[in-house]
């Protein structure tokens, strides 16, 4: 672990003045997500995922949607926390990323005593994150969750208060995030490539990284056998 993730999760941990700042929800749960984040994620996807939670409550709060009247802060903090849970060692499956890590946050939850419908939500907000236009029109802690992953990885200060970018880098170094991510996905991916299906996100960046071509709707329909285009002329 680094020298600045020692000091941010000593920070987030102890609750001072510095991390208080940024306001992480502090009930017992969202305490234990931390350290189990922490416990098992690279430094960069660890900063990843709390700089995650501070984007998306922060892009709520730019869109008038706010903690405790719109959307319940702990389950934000839990969705956003544990969304990668899918790309270490301990969450990678055969299934895509984000499904792998959305049943590992389930197991999680569910041992410290998590209710089933919070579960739920958390589960949605993990297995949707990367599915931009379907997670947006969930609820809010789904939708965040999507939001304030876009936003560290493809998003901008501008998007952000002034200022705002610059604190949370200083608490929490980016450490090549977008780099990592990606080649943690195409690994799992070249290892196991049921986990990346035509389409999806690590489907699309194995084929970047392959240079394989892009299957067409007719080869992926026509592989059951129904010959759906025998003789078809529109």
């Amino acid at each position: 672990m680094t020298r600045e993730n020692t000091q941010a999760v000593k920070t987030a941990d102890s609750g001072d003045t510095a991390w208080g700042e940024f306001g992480l929800p502090e009930s017992e749960v969202a305490r234990e997500a931390l350290r189990y984040t922490r416990g098992i994620e690279t430094p960069a996807m660890f900063h990843h995922s709390i700089r995650t939670y501070l984007y998306g409550r922060c892009v709520g709060e730019r869109r008038g949607v706010v903690p405790g009247r719109d959307y319940d802060d702990e389950l934000l903090f839990l969705g956003c926390v544990l969304h990668d849970l899918g790309l270490t060692e301990e969450g990678n499956g055969e299934q895509r990323f984000e499904v792998d890590g959305a049943d590992l946050a389930a197991e999680f939850l569910t041992r410290q005593g998590v209710p089933s419908e919070r579960v739920e939500v958390v589960w949605d907000a993990i297995a949707l994150h990367t599915s931009e236009g379907i997670a947006s029109r969930k609820r809010p802690e789904i939708a965040l969750v999507s939001a304030g992953a876009r936003t560290d990885i493809a998003g901008h200060a501008g998007q952000l208060p002034p200022g705002y970018a610059d604190r949370v880098h200083a608490a929490l170094p980016r450490l090549h995030a977008a780099a990592v991510l990606h080649d943690v996905i195409v690994a799992q991916a070249l290892a196991e490539p049921r986990k990346a299906p035509p389409f999806s996100l690590p489907g699309e960046l194995l084929m970047l990284r392959t240079e394989a071509p892009r299957p067409t709707w007719k080869q992926i329909t026509q592989s059951p056998g129904w010959n759906d285009y025998a003789g078809y002329e529109g």
